[in-house]
């Protein structure tokens, strides 16, 4: 271990946890991934990091292995991170997570007030990088009028009557299909219904159909608000897919039954490494006192070793950790992904695993705004940084020697 090693827990060992140790890993941190399942932590037992068997639904379990840790990540479903956050704050561990859940978000940003650790949920892509994107996206203009995020992690070749796959949690997929979903219409912060405000979506050729789903924007709303007219997040799919799932959950009722829908699903859209994630911001508003829409679109492909939600997810969560172990994020309390700086993000490892990892005509932005970092005056004109929150001068380390 070096000298700027930390001992981090990964909770969850499926396909995102097991990008997420490696990643931290490969950062050259001393990286334990577990999981409740031996088959699942047996899949990444000759990777470059510890594995072992915890159920962290056990708290007697789970508090004695962060007792060990300074840092755990969550990569488990949302229903299981309440108890994960609140562990890590009794045993003096900071915690990140990949949350979607408005509830659970709510419960963890409770938690943190008076807390000596920094907690930091919704980490990964959506929330997560794109909140950051959108962030950085209203920081363009003078006056924002509209800020709209869409955001698809698709399988290149659709084979199925619901034209998907399954490529992250299962749990976390229906919630956010479930669940109100915050957005901010003229100037104020609503909640819409799920699978509504159904669009048509052309990018770069494909067609795609855009809705709201719950989760996505992360704290955006509240951070926004006041700032921005419109504010909205919907999920990219291939044409047809929000019928057949209106069908299964409101018409048949299995919003209600999701055991049954997770067996469906489980059965239906598999995992496959041969995904595209999708990513496309839009901004309005005043500058250089003339209104101004600017855009940017990212496309990653899966690879045979890594599938493009895994990278961005994966990526997504480490560029974090990173930013907060460089003091880059506030020390402790409640963290939000806008917190952080784009040109900061993509000025990590794992953010220039988003750099060279990004396709299509947008993506040398990414690079731009990285350079941005090293050279101010290369900021595009009416761009303007946002300082970030520093700790107080008094305040104790982050990992205090024992």
């Amino acid at each position: 271990m070096t000298s700027h090693s930390r001992k981090i827990l990964v909770l969850g060992a499926g396909h995102i946890g097991a990008a997420i140790a490696a990643m931290l890993a490969e950062d050259g941190h001393a990286v334990m991934l577990a999981d409740a399942s031996e088959e699942a932590v047996a899949r990444s037992a000759e990777e470059a990091f510890t594995t072992g068997r915890i159920d962290a639904a056990d708290q007697q379990a789970l508090r004695a292995a962060l007792s060990h840790q300074e840092i755990v990540v969550s990569a488990l479903p949302y229903f299981l991170n309440r108890a994960i956050a609140q562990a890590a704050v009794d045993t003096h561990t900071h915690y990140f997570d990949l949350t979607e859940d408005v509830a659970t978000t709510a419960f963890i940003r409770e938690i943190a007030t008076g807390a000596d650790v920094a907690l930091m949920p919704q980490c990964g892509l959506a929330p997560g990088f794109i909140c950051v994107l959108g962030a950085d996206m209203a920081s363009r203009f003078a006056r924002v009028k509209a800020i709209r995020m869409r955001v698809g992690a698709l399988p290149l070749y659709p084979t199925n009557a619901l034209r998907y796959n399954v490529t992250w949690s299962i749990d976390g997929l229906i919630n956010e299909y479930c669940n109100p979903c915050e957005i901010i219409a003229g100037g104020k912060p609503i909640h819409v219904p799920a699978l509504d405000g159904l669009e048509s979506v052309m990018i770069d050729g494909v067609a795609y159909e855009a809705f709201n789903t719950s989760g996505g924007l992360g704290t955006l709303t509240e951070t926004l608000a006041g700032k921005v007219e419109d504010l909205s997040y919907k999920t990219l799919r291939y044409p047809g897919h929000a019928d057949v799932m209106k069908l299964l959950l409101q018409g048949l009722g299995l919003a209600e039954d999701r055991a049954t829908m997770r067996s469906i699903l489980g059965r239906a859209a598999p995992f496959t490494r041969k995904d595209v994630v999708v990513i496309f911001v839009t901004g309005i508003g005043e500058r250089g006192g003339q209104m101004e829409e600017e855009s940017i679109i990212l496309r990653y492909d899966g690879t045979p070793e890594l599938a493009a939600i895994q990278l961005t997810t994966a990526a997504g969560c480490v560029a974090m950790i990173e930013l907060f172990l460089a003091g880059k994020l506030a020390p402790r309390g409640f963290l939000r992904q806008e917190d952080a700086k784009l040109t900061d993000v993509l000025d990590t490892a794992a953010g220039q695993r988003l750099i060279d990892g990004a396709r299509g005509p947008d993506a040398a932005q990414l690079l731009l705004r990285q350079r941005a970092i090293r050279s101010p005056a290369a900021m595009p004109t009416g761009a303007s940084t946002r300082p970030q929150p520093s700790p107080p001068a008094t305040s104790p380390p982050l990992f205090p020697q024992s």
